[in-house]
């Protein structure tokens, strides 16, 4: 595809632009979710099926996903590249934006609140924990929980006190 401009802030626009696009991400890098039915049937903003195969394919053909071939009857697989791993400070940075300039609720804050407290370190941290679940690299040996426990755990809190 080619871009409508050299600009960089253009060239990203054009391909992460669109809430459906940022949604499906934050759905894969945050709620671990791979397959079309649990992206689908997780979607807390309900999108729809044609959409979400749009973005996906979408997605795939910008290298910010890849897709495992699949044989007859066998769910795709969708995984994180390296391209959208380091979408992480922007992601953690759209939701620090969010918690000070939209109304959210507690339940879904928390996880941004998390992410804003615990900074670039902790973004370094989830974006090796992504590279070893998605791209099969090991991470670091580190004392602490993974920050997908962590940030899991932060959601449960929320959820659990209502």
């Amino acid at each position: 595809m080619q871009a409508r401009s050299g600009c960089p802030i253009n060239a990203t626009i054009e391909v992460i632009g669109d809430k459906w696009t940022m949604l499906v991400l934050r759905d894969v890098m945050f709620g671990n979710r791979r397959h079309f039915r649990e992206l689908l049937a997780g979607s807390e903003e309900g999108i729809a099926s044609n959409i979400l195969s749009d973005r996906l394919k979408r997605l795939v053909a910008a290298g910010l996903l890849s897709r495992e071939d699949t044989r007859p009857g066998q769910k795709a697989e969708y995984r994180l590249t390296e391209a959208a791993i380091q979408l992480v400070p922007v992601m953690a940075q759209l939701g620090s934006w969010g918690l000070r300039h939209r109304p959210t609720t507690q339940r879904l804050r928390v996880r941004a609140e998390l992410l804003e407290d615990g900074g670039p370190a902790l973004w370094e941290e989830f974006m090796n924990e992504l590279r070893e679940s998605h791209l099969g690299i090991p991470r670091p040996v580190d004392a602490g929980p993974a920050p997908s426990e962590r940030l899991r755990a932060a959601y449960e809190r929320a959820v659990a006190e209502g």
